[in-house]
């Protein structure tokens, strides 16, 4: 018999003990109740189960929630071989679920790339670009693949091609900000044979100097294809390696609560090859993300051929709930792509683009696939729109579930028509990273429902929130929670006024059930709800009663898919059940600075930044009610004005006065 011991309302109770009180209980009941694979107990558990929002207790078996409710409810499933979890109090919530993530080409490239996600000093983030170059073997490079933007350092600015190729003479580095420019050393240059003869790409700037030669900076004018296309030419990581590569980048979304995500494809991510690391890891069951995935089109001119054999050759939802296809997108056609280079005037689409449209939407609507469409602006959407119209007189949408990614400026007319044939809008906090751009271009006030989530969701409209990580922006999926209830971005400028943001439960929301209707599984997740697929997870601290600014800083203690614990940390360390073999090579930077805010450093590249530091000590009597105690980020903010403290002053900011 099991002795297995196990806490029970104060007490220490061996499993067999624990058993027997079970058994009471259901004789008490008269019925006998299902036997758990899993009991988390003693918890304030949020559901998002509106007809039963909170519980203490939830039970876990094959992989589903079987019960949900107060202690003695749930523990009356509890056998001799239950494993039990006390929650010891703590908040638990559904499994997060990014709607955009391009996890796939990330989780290939994980093991390779130093992240300067949240680090909070451009100081920090050099020591760690020198400290990488120096375990760096040749030929390999040191890339830093966007996920950060130059307003969240405290020197609010880039590395200059000086300091960089200062730390790095000799090996390749190229460094990826946001979908605007790619910094190239002296030794990437070579690499990649940039040289005076070298022509610019169409969409794309190589920088030069008095005579001709490249300087090392890349300007995507304002097609992005020039950053990606250099950053191709890399070298890659072996096959086995990509596999430990993508593991770990699961680990670390894990370790930040996601336990789901729609993969957007992207480009030079082509279908099956570069989906062969996934498919092994699916069919070894060492998924620890659900992952759904749609397939993007990687030939210009000839993405109806694309689709033509990917209908003919793939099916719809084919695979399980730990990996399955969902349809097409997010680039349809390439004459319809429009990068949100807010540093760059809004890209006026080609005439071709509602024809190039029309046939492959004609294509997915026929074989009923659903698809994503990325769209940044109005225009491009309202014209698409023209096209889904037109194509919905001969073959009804409604019931196809797809939708525009982005929509950062999408009009009211839009929305309704949008609403009008039964779609969708995926949003995701790319505002966050480039809301100062999107401010210097377009004012402050063409920012405040930029893009209107509240409305969107006010009019009924499907709408979800996710990422758009690696490179655009971060995958810390607390940074997107804080941006749409704050409505800041991550260098402190606050964006939206508090009527257009989110309550704390809308945006867990956006997150969690609403994100289902994108992979089309309502109802089969999203919630602690009995039947739904068991996914939750217990931050480090309460989501519903920190403060508004630790919100981007919440990671979790425990993360559960499918039942199963794929990350434990603090009192839950020791159930983790799913850390992977070390990052290979050996000298990856994940090995190190392990990820997010380079946590695997917290004294060194990880210290709370300078910019924390003195908002924590700031001893002024009372907080700015824009910025609170960050006075030095309001000062330091990039904005299209010459007096800085008077343009906050005017806007009801009270740094100017401290």
């Amino acid at each position: 018999m099991s002795t297995r011991r196990t806490v029970l309302g104060g007490l220490v109770l061996p499993g067999f003990a624990l058993a027997a009180f079970a058994q009471d209980q259901s004789q008490q009941s008269g019925e006998k109740p299902m036997t758990a694979d899993v009991i988390l107990h003693s918890g304030l558990i949020t559901t998002l189960d509106r007809t039963k929002p909170t519980a203490s207790a939830a039970a876990i078996k094959d992989g589903v929630f079987l019960a949900v409710g107060g202690e003695a409810e749930v523990m009356a499933h509890a056998g001799p071989e239950t494993k039990i979890i006390d929650l010891k109090g703590r908040r638990a919530l559904p499994g997060l679920f990014d709607n955009h993530l391009h996890i796939i080409r990330g989780g290939l490239n994980f093991n390779m790339e130093l992240r300067w996600d949240g680090v909070r000093s451009l100081a920090d983030a050099m020591s760690m670009l020198k400290r990488q170059v120096a375990v760096t073997p040749p030929p390999q490079w040191v890339r830093v693949v966007g996920g950060f933007t130059e307003h969240q350092f405290a020197e609010k600015r880039l590395p200059t091609i000086e300091e960089i190729n200062a730390v790095a003479p000799d090996t390749p580095v190229f460094l990826l900000h946001l979908y605007d420019r790619a910094l190239l050393n002296a030794a990437a240059l070579r690499a990649v044979g940039y040289t005076k003869d070298t022509p610019n790409p169409p969409g794309g700037e190589i920088t030069r100097d008095a005579n001709g030669n490249p300087t090392g900076m890349l300007i995507a004018k304002p097609n992005a294809g020039i950053l990606y296309s250099t950053l191709a030419k890399g070298p890659k990581l072996p096959f086995e390696y990509q596999v430990n590569s993508t593991r770990h980048f699961m680990r670390e979304l894990n370790r930040l609560g996601v336990t789901g995500a729609i993969d957007a494809g992207g480009g030079f991510q082509n279908y099956p090859d570069d989906y062969a690391v996934i498919q092994k890891l699916a069919d070894e069951k060492l998924l620890t993300i659900r992952l759904a995935y749609n397939l993007f089109t990687q030939k210009p001119k000839q993405e109806k051929d694309d689709f033509l054999n990917w209908t003919r050759t793939s099916k719809y939802k084919q695979g399980d709930d730990y990996f399955r296809h969902n349809g097409a997108g997010e680039m349809l056609v390439f004459s319809a792509a429009d990068f949100e280079d807010f540093r760059e005037p809004r890209p006026d689409m080609p005439p071709e683009m509602e024809g190039d449209l029309e046939a492959v939407v004609r294509i997915l609507a026929e074989n009923r696939w659903p698809w994503r469409m990325h769209a940044t602006y109005d225009d491009t959407i309202s014209r698409a729109l023209d096209v889904f119209e037109k194509v919905d007189q001969d073959i009804p949408l409604q019931g196809l579930n797809w939708f525009f990614d982005h929509a950062e400026t999408i009009s009211e007319r839009s929305i309704d028509r949008i609403a009008a044939l039964g779609g969708g809008v995926a949003v995701q906090h790319r505002m966050a990273y480039q809301g100062e751009y999107f401010v210097e271009r377009y004012g402050l006030g063409a920012a405040e429902a930029t893009p209107p989530v509240k409305r969107l969701l006010d009019k009924g409209v499907k709408t979800s929130a996710g990422t758009d990580a690696t490179r655009v922006a971060s995958y810390n999926p607390w940074v997107s929670l804080s941006w749409l209830v704050t409505g800041r971005t991550v260098g402190g400028l606050r964006l939206t006024p508090q009527r257009n943001c989110l309550d704390r439960e809308t945006a867990l929301r956006m997150w969690t059930e609403k994100v289902t209707w994108f992979s089309n599984e309502e109802g089969k997740k999203g919630q602690i709800a009995v039947g739904q697929l068991a996914d939750l997870i217990v931050p480090d601290r309460d989501f519903f009663s920190c403060p508004e600014d630790e919100i981007s800083h919440i990671t979790a203690e425990l993360t559960v898919v499918g039942g199963k614990v794929v990350y434990g940390a603090g009192d839950f360390a020791r159930l983790d059940e799913s850390a992977p073999p070390p990052a290979m090579p050996d000298w990856s930077p994940v090995r190190t600075f392990k990820g997010y805010a380079a946590w695997g450093e917290p004294d060194g590249a990880g210290k709370n930044s300078l910019r924390r530091t003195a908002m924590t000590n700031c001893g002024c009597a009372s907080a700015c009610g824009v910025h609170g105690h960050d006075h030095a980020g309001a000062w330091s903010s990039s904005l299209p004005v010459s007096d800085l403290r008077s343009f906050w002053g005017a806007l009801g900011c009270a740094c100017w006065a401290v």
